[in-house]
């Protein structure tokens, strides 16, 4: 291909090379961005760490691009389907044990649900997609995904409530640019949101902010000295101030590795089984993304490399990042934006956003710079965020025309909706001298799984020769639009 005729959004481009380096380092810093907004969330929400997030993102992007033989053009950024996950585990800390403490055994539990995705790949190698998909019917999912934003509400309001003003601003960001956004705007309205209510929040510091002190002991800028309207975080603006420019990403004690009590069993189980379910909501979601590059790019990767190559990548990046204390990896739906919005598809141009995340991650200023985002903002965010989850779910049973006329479908997904919210300490038991958790979700998972195993009338049907997206998609983007 002539390089002059090459043009960028006016037709396909599948070798980025014919654009020249310069072309194609600007495409890969637009494609950092595009993840950069909901990929930061994510550790900001958790508690987990922020360096460690994008070094991950960037390695296990890597991961996935090697597995499947550079061919397929995504970019793995943190999943907010194990957010539910995260909360589940910390909210078992007690007076030995701090939430911060609990989220290597969170992160232990997401490293076994990635372990999951190879063995759906195996089974789909082995037997073929179409009856492995008949166990995870989109009337299955659906209900799943719903829960796990409802079961968040809860926290997202609270984080609201410490400034309202500030959380509505990036709310509304969030909704302009999402709506009526265009180009690279409509791409990453999270990003907008962040920077748009932070910079509101820093000139309300400015102008009427006032240091004062909570009961908690924590001190923080606050609108008027209204502990009801605060703005950042004295401690933040200091840790800011104090960081090194250059510094490594992982922490000992954050990892698995170094922050598991490996003799606590019961918490290790509990751990596992609360949040291994929610990688069947996952591994649809990756099917769905695959599926909606495919038809963004113009060619079958379901096919060729393979689902089973995919959901392989995918799982061991997941499972790598959890091992080192980095939350869950997935395919972002927010660069399959980018794809369709400048027809570029070589896969080439997001491994050098994957590697310019990686770098990035070696600068604890910046990560600095992220954790001094106010609570409110994060709010605000969320509050938008934890309500798309719910709308997902919906999306996936509307999109996949769920028969919501047969009686066997009404019970399968009645019966995951009740366990997942009513059941809100989960169940325990005792085998041995191990006491086990099972959580809300996970009940509901293997209730709606089993159920719909037995009952008679499966309908759904997965056709690899013409893959269709399965509705499900976590993240605020564009929708290839």
């Amino acid at each position: 291909m002539n390089k002059e005729k090459t043009v960028v959004g006016e037709q396909g481009i599948y070798d980025a090379r014919t654009l020249g380096a310069p072309k194609m380092l600007v495409l890969g810093v637009q494609h950092m961005f595009a993840m950069f907004g909901a990929t930061v969330l994510v550790p900001l929400l958790t508690g987990l760490d922020v360096a460690t997030t994008l070094l991950f993102a960037g390695l296990g992007t890597l991961l996935f691009h090697l597995i499947t033989n550079g061919k397929v053009p995504a970019f793995l950024g943190s999943s907010f389907a194990f957010l539910g996950g995260y909360g589940a585990v910390t909210a078992l800390a007690d007076e030995t044990t701090t939430a911060a403490q609990l989220l290597p055994y969170a992160c232990l539990g997401v490293a076994c649900a990635g372990l999951l995705y190879l063995v759906l790949a195996a089974l789909i190698k082995l037997v073929g997609v179409n009856k492995v998909m008949k166990f995870f019917p989109p009337v299955v999912t659906g209900p799943i995904i719903i829960a796990i934003g409802l079961g968040l509400a809860g926290s997202a309001v609270s984080n609201c409530t410490t400034n309202w003003l500030v959380a509505l601003v990036a709310l509304a960001i969030i909704i302009v640019f999402n709506v009526w956004g265009r180009g690279m705007a409509k791409i990453i309205p999270i990003l907008l949101g962040v920077v748009g209510s932070c910079a509101v929040a820093a000139l309300l510091a400015i102008v009427w902010g006032q240091t004062i002190t909570l009961e908690t002991g924590a001190q923080v800028i606050a609108l008027g000295g209204n502990p009801n309207l605060q703005l950042f975080d004295v401690a933040s603006l200091n840790e800011l101030k104090e960081a090194a420019w250059i510094g490594l990403p992982i922490h000992w004690k954050a990892t698995v590795f170094g922050g598991v009590d490996w003799s606590n069993g019961s918490l290790i189980t509990s751990s596992i089984i609360a949040i291994m379910p929610i990688a069947l909501a996952t591994m649809m979601e990756h099917i769905g993304d695959v599926c909606a590059i495919s038809s963004t790019v113009g060619r079958n990767f379901v096919q060729n490399p393979g689902l089973h190559r995919t959901l392989t990548g995918d799982g061991l990046a997941t499972t790598l990042a959890s091992l080192f204390g980095a939350p869950a990896n997935t395919t972002y739906g927010e660069n399959t934006g980018v794809l369709a919005l400048s027809k570029v598809y070589d896969p080439r141009v997001i491994r050098i956003a994957a590697l310019l995340a990686a770098l990035l991650s070696f600068c604890p200023k910046f990560a600095a710079v992220i954790h001094l985002i106010p609570t409110a903002v994060i709010g605000g965010i969320s509050f938008v965020l934890y309500g798309m989850i719910s709308a997902v779910g919906v999306r996936n049973v509307v999109e996949s025309k769920v028969d919501f006329t047969k009686s066997r479908n009404l019970i399968v997904a009645a019966i995951i909706l009740v366990c997942a919210l009513g059941l809100t300490g989960g169940i325990s038991f005792g085998i041995g001298k191990v006491t086990i958790t099972l959580s809300a979700l996970a009940v509901a998972s293997i209730a709606g799984i089993v159920l719909n195993a037995i009952l008679p009338g499966k309908d759904y049907e997965f056709t690899p020769e013409d893959p269709q997206p399965t509705g499900v998609d976590f993240e605020i983007n564009a929708g290839g639009e």
